[in-house]
């Protein structure tokens, strides 16, 4: 069964119908494309039927190691940037309790990230922790060269050794990257560490449901089979018909674009459940690597409400008229708690006494939807009747289609990201890297230096 439910209606009064249909007819062309596999980047579509070809096999796989990681760590440190990281990250902090790994009780492995940034003083706190528990570490990288991942690995393979000695050390470290090639393809092989192989066809921002996001995921105790179902119902749909009344991956990439050619462009991720923060950074990444590219696309922010109608709702409301949102609709929570009477009844909230926290949280969210419309930002609804690994596994599988789709659609490759390396160039030259000697003179000599 399909869960995830887009309504556009909040979106038509914004855009010309004329031009809508026609974006919408595009959209159907490039949809022939992308399954046809003959569009840009088509030597990167191996996501596209990833979740009915991941077989039960490797799944339980998948499981067995997971299973071994939990039995001897209380930690399991994922280290990885990006794609490497973010859809595992996003799935875990989605599905988890948000106060588990403060439960004295708490007996599952807990999920912790490094080599997402460069912060002595993150590591540092990091390396402290683990002064004091069993660990078990995850590397992420097709290459074992960037930067941030290289360095955190670097650092907690040094800890890691000094902890159990170079060979128990091995037997806790898990590569994740190229099949034959790259820095930690090689370090892999000499220092005998457990593998699995991130496919040269698949991109970081797309490889969620391979093992970059389903160890860590499995690892946290939560089903990948489960995500996968959920995912490969989605696969199922989307690739039934083109129909934009049938397929929503379909009528999402056509409503944004037709925003997009009538001036909407920034698209704010909207949740009204905090789990889901790290999903929208997922989105985030998923979305700008994909679309902002020749001094184009729609630039992808995202707000968690009700916390940020206390910061950002001004801006939306009444700033510049540049703005679409699209929420995350969850219709029912896991747990059920209702506002308590009060004799008193001095703070005035009587009237809500009996209510599940659910129904006001939906009371905000349609309320602001209707002063937001209302003000001029077109708004998107995404409904899905709760928060497990069937729905967010039909969500990973939505966007990803509609990410696609939408570059297509805009008339770029959705599956490069050249514009990341100018800062890495700029990064080695200031750091000295060799190869890069005249490049740091340059900027040496732009700063002033």
């Amino acid at each position: 069964m399909i869960n995830v439910k887009i309504d556009i209606s909040k979106c038509l009064p914004f855009v010309d119908q004329t031009g809508f249909q026609s974006i919408t007819e595009e959209v159907v062309r490039q949809y022939k494309t992308l399954l046809s596999g003959t569009g840009k980047g088509n030597d990167h579509l191996g996501w596209l039927h990833l979740p009915s070809l991941v077989t039960p096999g490797f799944v339980d796989q998948i499981k067995e190691a997971s299973d071994r990681i939990r039995s001897n760590s209380k930690f399991f440190v994922v280290i990885g940037i990006g794609g490497s990281y973010l859809g595992a990250r996003a799935v875990i902090e989605a599905l988890s309790n948000p106060f588990s790994a403060l439960n004295p009780d708490n007996e599952k492995t807990c999920v912790v990230y490094a080599g997402e940034n460069l912060s002595e003083d993150y590591h540092s706190a990091l390396l402290a922790l683990l002064d004091k528990v069993d660990y078990s570490v995850a590397v992420i990288s097709k290459s074992g060269t960037t930067t941030e991942p290289a360095v955190a690995f670097r650092i907690i393979k040094s800890h890691l050794e000094k902890k159990y000695g170079r060979e128990k050390a091995a037997g806790r470290i898990i590569a994740i990257t190229d099949a034959s090639k790259g820095a930690l393809k090689k370090m892999a092989e000499i220092e005998n560490y457990s593998t699995y192989v991130i496919p040269d066809d698949i991109g970081g921002r797309y490889s969620v449901l391979t093992p970059v996001g389903l160890l860590p995921i499995a690892a946290a105790g939560f089903d990948i089979g489960k995500l996968l179902e959920g995912a490969r119902m989605m696969e199922d749909l989307v690739f039934s018909t083109p129909d934009p009344s049938v397929n929503p991956a379909v009528i999402y990439a056509a409503i944004r674009n037709a925003l997009y050619r009538n001036g909407k462009t920034v698209e704010i991720m909207v949740n009204y459940e905090p789990r889901l923060f790290y999903f929208m950074e997922w989105y985030k990444q998923l979305f700008g690597e994909s679309e902002g590219k020749e001094n184009k696309g729609i630039f992808p922010a995202g707000v968690t409400f009700t916390t940020d109608l206390h910061s950002m709702g001004q801006y939306i409301q009444e700033g510049l008229r540049n703005l679409f949102e699209t929420i995350i609709s969850v219709e029912n929570s896991n747990k059920l708690m209702k506002v308590p009477a009060d004799p008193e009844n001095l703070d005035g909230l009587n009237y809500l006494a009996g209510k599940k926290l659910t129904e006001i949280n939906y009371m905000a969210e349609i309320g602001t939807m209707l002063a937001h419309v209302d003000g001029g930002v077109p708004n998107i609804r995404l409904s899905i009747p709760a928060i497990n690994e069937e729905t967010i596994g039909q969500l990973i599988y939505f966007f990803e289609f509609s990410c696609a789709l939408s570059g297509y659609t805009l008339g770029v490759n959705p599956f490069d990201q050249p514009g990341v390396e100018s800062y890495k160039k700029n990064m080695f030259a200031l750091l000295g890297k060799p190869g890069y000697e005249q490049k740091g003179i340059e900027l040496r000599e732009r700063l002033g230096k």
